[in-house]
């Protein structure tokens, strides 16, 4: 499932900004990637009520892929076809609302089989990268880095994945307890768990931390090709490389450290990546494009696994649907159009990536700065605190 869901996202998403500029739609970018900023602001917390209270997420799962694959396959038919701007960026739109949740229910589902997520999580998240890593190697295989086929091709893809659904055992929801209300269906009661002081910690530097994070797949690809390299999808799963042995690594890197320090790292993982593609050499920014599966994992998986452990059953799909509004939805909106207005301005008959970049290492050195001074969490400092209330959902542990 894993595998299938990266792979097909991989597929659309690193080949996006050279397939819209091959047809004329370059202008089209920043408000391409940010459909799925837009989508994420409603379709996850809507989806992940819908997981706990109401189907099954597997079901729920079954029918936005095929949705999904649906809708892709006419984003790529208006590409391909030169429709108007409006109406390839409108076909993106629908395709991203139904995608968008696809992450978090995935995810919620993987949790609801685990007995020790700390330790099983990352092995199993592995099939994700493997998966995002294969997408990437097929498209640059099938030498479709800019052609209509990567699009066709992920859309064939989602399919593959509502098929697959119908192996995978079914996860009931928990049962209600009493009448549900309008905001309980929308998700909107996903927003009390940041009542919470470490939870809106950390959801906060989820949302700040993505802000530049999203410079990377839209601007890496055309900074590769202009530094001389082909296929630059394949060259991009050199992130997904390191990733992959990240995830493994987890489980025990998660019985030495605490969940502070390896978030931490992965923020300054942030950092580093990005300084070193400021240095524009074609063997640094292959260095900083090596460093970004490390940093989302020590980072963005740790977070996922934060929230199983730290929030109750019943509200484990909403919890990690409201990280996902957070990242993909508040981040990935401010970063993707603020990013597109940042490389403007760094832009005029050429990029100054080394300015580009370096702003966006900047960017992450400030959201450090942040979580190390106001995440407490469980440790030393917090033992003589006194309990928190247990009638919050925000304050299960």
């Amino acid at each position: 499932m894993f595998f299938l869901q990266s792979m097909a996202t991989g597929m659309w998403l690193v080949p996006l900004s050279r397939l819209l500029a091959a047809h004329n739609l370059d202008s089209l970018r920043p408000y391409a990637f940010a459909t799925s900023a837009l989508a994420a602001f409603v379709s996850p917390l809507i989806f992940g009520a819908m997981a706990d209270r109401h189907a099954s997420p597997v079901s729920v799962l079954r029918w936005l892929s095929a949705a999904s694959g649906i809708s892709l396959a006419l984003a790529t038919w208006s590409i391909a076809r030169g429709w108007p701007a409006w109406a390839v960026l409108l076909t993106i739109q629908v395709y991203s609302i139904c995608a968008t949740p696809t992450g978090s229910i995935s995810s919620t589902i993987v949790f609801s089989r685990l007995k020790n997520s700390q330790r099983e999580f990352g092995p199993i998240r592995a099939a994700a990268t493997f998966g995002w890593m294969c997408g990437c190697w097929v498209i640059s295989g099938l030498h479709a880095d800019a052609s209509p086929i990567s699009g066709y091709s992920a859309a064939f893809t989602w399919v593959l994945l509502a098929a697959f659904t119908f192996f995978l055992p079914s996860v009931p929801p928990p049962p209600l307890t009493g009448p549900v209300r309008f905001s309980e269906r929308m998700g909107w009661d996903a927003l009390t768990l940041l009542r919470n002081r470490d939870h809106r910690v950390v959801f906060i530097t989820t949302a700040l931390f993505s802000i530049p994070i999203a410079g990377f797949y839209p601007y890496t690809p055309p900074h590769l090709a202009q530094s001389g390299f082909t296929h630059t999808s394949a060259w991009m799963s050199l992130g997904q490389v390191t990733e992959l042995f990240a995830m493994f690594a987890l489980g025990g890197v998660m019985a030495k450290w605490r969940l502070k320090w390896i978030m931490g790292a992965g923020l300054v993982f942030g950092v580093t990546r990005f300084c070193f593609c400021a240095l524009d050499t074609r063997l640094w920014l292959l260095a900083g494009i090596f460093l970004h599966g490390i940093t989302y994992t020590l980072f963005f998986v740790t977070v996922q696994i934060y929230l199983n452990e730290r929030v109750d059953t019943a509200w484990r799909a909403r919890a990690q649907a409201l990280m996902w509004l957070m990242t993909g939805g508040v981040g990935n909106l401010v970063g993707y159009l603020g990013i597109g207005l940042w490389f403007r301005t760094v832009t005029t008959e050429t990029t100054r990536w080394p300015v580009f970049w370096g702003g966006l290492a900047a960017a992450c050195a400030a959201v450090l700065l942040y979580f190390l001074l106001a995440y407490h969490g469980r440790g030393a400092g917090r033992r003589n605190l006194p309990p928190e209330p247990a009638d919050t959902p925000a304050a299960v542990t």
